[in-house]
């Protein structure tokens, strides 16, 4: 792996609890204040990086995580707010859930960071999310779209050269494929790739989700420099030009990152 944070799982941490008080935060407040008792939901939450800036702030938080690895890690990270029942973890999948035994109240926030273009029924997701929402409930989504230079998490690529390498998981998949393989890379890392490489989202495939689904966009914002390169390369977060933002063939390629606030 070219990149080492994702070893280090303090520094990881804290990277993720930092992007979220420093932009995701602020971000969201542009619409909706962040107070105390609030309810707020993270899917996908990892380590809980980004869901302790929010209980930091008082808010109820309840982490879902397939990975039960990470869930151990969070426990260790919400220690004492668990044991103040101010933060509940779930290692399962959130289609899973009882929401009769398991959902005491319903959120006033959920949170996808770099989650929504790791899943495979992204129609279904944005439905189901629904009825884990208050009525005036809102729901935060930071992701890299598809088309942009790393869109398909080739940073992971345990070669140099190819983790560095921009635009060429948009190579038809047989190419794709035949790439990596000659790259050296391994099954896992090839079939983790292949699966970005199927889930990927686009910024206008993600729209017509959000409508068809009956949601409104009070709130989005697109990066030219993610936040988070901040914290992985010492690049100074930039939001994307406005005009270029407004061209879909060229926010598309050049937008890094994009910040979404919807409501139900």
């Amino acid at each position: 792996m070219a990149f080492q944070f994702h070893k280090d799982k303090e520094t990881y941490i804290k990277m993720q609890y930092d992007n979220a008080k420093n932009y995701v935060i602020p971000f969201i407040e542009k619409t909706i204040p962040i107070k105390e008792g609030m309810r707020v939901m993270e899917i996908g939450c990892a380590e809980g990086g980004v869901l302790k800036a929010f209980t930091d702030l008082g808010c109820f938080g309840l982490g879902v995580e397939l990975q039960d690895s990470r869930v151990q890690i969070a426990k260790q990270v919400f220690e004492e707010e668990i044991k103040k029942g101010q933060v509940e973890l779930l290692s399962k999948d959130i289609y899973e859930m009882d929401l009769d035994t398991e959902i005491k109240e319903k959120f006033d926030l959920i949170i996808l960071k770099d989650v929504i273009e790791h899943i495979h029924d992204q129609d279904r997701i944005l439905a189901y999310m629904r009825e884990f929402l208050k009525p005036n409930g809102h729901i935060f989504f930071g992701f890299p779209p598809w088309q942009m230079p790393f869109g398909g998490h080739q940073q992971i690529a345990k070669s140099k050269l190819l983790s560095k390498f921009p635009y060429y998981h948009m190579l038809p998949l047989s190419i794709y494929k035949k790439v990596l393989k000659a790259a050296g890379e391994d099954q896992k890392c090839i079939d983790d790739l292949i699966e970005i490489k199927e889930t990927g989202i686009s910024i206008e495939r993600f729209q017509k989700l959000v409508f068809k689904n009956n949601y409104s966009i009070p709130m989005k914002e697109f990066y030219l420099f993610n936040p988070i390169y901040k914290y992985k390369f010492n690049l100074k977060p930039r939001i994307q030009n406005s005009f270029i933002g407004s061209i879909p063939i060229l926010r598309n390629f050049l937008t890094t990152c994009v910040y979404y606030l919807i409501k139900k």
